[in-house]
């Protein structure tokens, strides 16, 4: 078997003799498998090495576990730190009663044959990439109280108010904001956030009490609340860990931390302002272990879809995508990079921050203090020979004069603005002072987009609609006759989406190709408004709206999360 796979793997690489006599060597040496040392020299891809593994071995090939769920006996039964360490997951159980693993490294047998005896089944191995177990191997055990333990030892049964009596009124601040049930009392709430999918955690001062707010989903949920008495010594705690100024209350301050939660990484920016009840604090999370998407599974409509790929192929001009914070712009502009050959092309950006680390591509942080800005990034950039290069945000006239300048010499440039939909995009770099006809010359592509919520998986259920949603969806632009057997998708709300009825979000897409039309319409200086309405009439623009109404009548969203997220979009 060994000799079969080694010939099969020096084969779909193009080996040579003495490449093969080579790895042949390093097994010898170093005991690693024949496909982690191709996989390290870089000859084949991981999808590439399990594909061939499977083939020769007889296994499934599963390149995308985003819709696997893990069986709660397999979670029960595998502490995570074994599951992550030898990425292995459940996938459920076969008809014959084994259950099914999905694993990256299948000549590796002997945690295999342990885990068959820890949950006491034969196993029916499936091959997938590491980064689709590691991902799913997270969300299965984010809501498992041992997660939260390998970071938070000892904490037991305690909750906030348990936690906030052991501290004591009139005690040193900065002794007490060091002091274990402070510590563990700030993690709780990290933690607590983590679990729940939380982007963001407000702490918010009361006259009586401080307020816990979780966004999950894009809404604000109120938690538990923490007595006023603990209100600075938690402020203070955080403080400490983003290495701000707990001396200095008076002025709004911003800083980052770092958090781990078993091999997984969590970057938190934290920003505080003064108000009347106290200092406000919001913390926003980016897990670093959460994947970079790809194209097709971002929610791109086909027909989207195919305009994007056809502009992210273009050797030169600017992509730009617009909407509000949060709407998930960035997640676009990787998964398009993730898609490009990076071995072929060399691609930069320079990010504020940088969210997730991409292969093969060089990403620069901005520092403001030190002077490296997006300008300066971009224009430094121009010297590194770049094929494609993106730049975070355009902001100002510089920037955007740079991105322009780097578009029309041969370079491919994405970069986000904030504008409610794509036409406007277009109208703000000539209010920053850019000259139409640069415009016109340089701008390909212009994506808006939204984030909204996903119906919930677990108690979704297709609802004939009555009267008052019958109104709704006919208001909206949707005839009754398309329905899929005349019925739409809603969730009942279950222990699983917090009785919310959603979980987890998809964007919604506007594209604007700009066609000579537009370009005309550019260097006459048209208002958004004239250039949405034409572009409209000869249909080359799916609106917002649009977009979103398609998901609801497959089933993805309700009409009234299309609405909530698409209000100044009167198509």
């Amino acid at each position: 078997m060994h000799s079969t796979i080694l010939q099969r793997l020096s084969e779909a690489a193009s080996l040579t003799e003495d490449r093969v006599r080579e790895i042949q060597k390093l097994e010898a040496e170093t005991g690693q498998t024949a496909d982690r040392l191709v996989l390290q020299k870089g000859y084949l891809s991981e999808a590439e090495i399990l594909k061939v593994l499977a083939e020769v071995m007889g296994y499934e090939y599963r390149g995308d576990l985003r819709d696997e769920s893990v069986p709660k006996d397999f979670v029960d039964a595998v502490p995570v730190q074994y599951a992550r360490n030898y990425n292995l997951v459940g996938l459920g159980l076969t008809a014959d009663g084994s259950a099914r693993v999905a694993c990256c490294a299948p000549l590796d047998v002997h945690p295999i044959d342990e885990l068959s005896s820890m949950i006491g089944r034969e196993l029916d191995v499936v091959l997938a990439p590491k980064a689709e177990i590691t991902s799913l191997v997270n969300r299965a055990y984010k809501a498992k109280s041992d997660v939260v333990g390998e970071a938070l030892t000892d904490i037991g049964t305690e909750d906030i108010n348990s936690l906030a009596a052991e501290v004591e009124e009139g005690e040193d601040l900065l002794n007490v904001a060091n002091k274990a049930p402070i510590i563990k009392l700030v993690n709780m709430i990290l933690f607590n956030a983590l679990k729940m999918r939380a982007s963001d955690v407000h702490l918010q001062p009361k006259p009586d009490r401080l307020q816990i707010r979780f966004r999950v989903d894009g809404i604000l949920y109120d938690m538990e609340s923490a007595p006023k008495k603990v209100q600075e010594a938690i402020i203070s705690r955080i403080k400490i860990m983003a290495k701000m100024d707990i001396a200095e209350r008076r002025l709004p301050q911003d800083g980052r931390a770092s958090l781990r939660l078993g091999e997984g990484e969590v970057d938190v920016r934290v920003s505080s302002v003064p108000t009347a009840s106290g200092e406000r604090i919001v913390l926003r999370l980016l897990d670093k272990s959460t994947k970079v998407y790809r194209l097709a599974e971002i929610g791109m409509e086909p027909g989207s879809l195919e305009i994007f790929r056809k502009y992210i192929q273009y050797t030169h001009g600017i992509i730009l995508v617009t909407g509000p914070t949060g709407s998930g712009k960035t997640t676009t502009l990787y998964a398009a990079m993730s898609e490009m050959n990076a071995v072929e092309k060399n691609i930069l950006t320079i990010e504020d921050p940088i969210e997730y680390n991409l292969d093969g591509v060089s990403q620069v942080q901005v520092n403001v203090k030190k002077g490296l800005t997006f300008a300066a990034g971009l224009r430094s950039f121009l010297r590194q020979d770049p094929d494609v290069m993106f730049v975070g945000e355009i902001r100002d006239r510089e920037t955007a004069e740079i991105a322009i300048r780097a578009a029309l010499t041969g370079h491919l440039v994405f970069s986000t603005v904030h504008t409610n939909d794509s036409p406007s995009s277009v109208t703000r770099l000539l209010d920053i002072g850019i000259e139409p006809y640069l415009v016109s010359s340089s701008v390909l592509l212009v994506i808006a987009q939204r984030l909204v919520r996903l119906i919930c998986p677990k108690c979704k259920h297709w609802v004939t609609p009555d009267s008052v949603l019958s109104k709704k969806l006919v208001d909206s632009g949707i005839k009754l006759d398309k329905l899929k057997d005349g019925k739409v998708a809603v969730g009942k709300g279950c222990d699983y989406c917090f009785n919310s009825g959603y979980v987890d979000r998809t964007a919604i897409y506007e594209m604007l190709p700009i066609d000579d039309v537009m370009k005309d319409q550019i260097m006459d200086r048209s208002s958004a408004t004239v250039i949405k309405r034409s572009a409209m009439e000869r249909g080359a623009l799916n609106t917002l709206r649009m977009d979103g109404l398609a998901k609801v009548v497959r089933g993805l969203t309700t009409i009234d999360e299309v609405m909530r997220v698409t209000q100044l979009d009167g198509a």
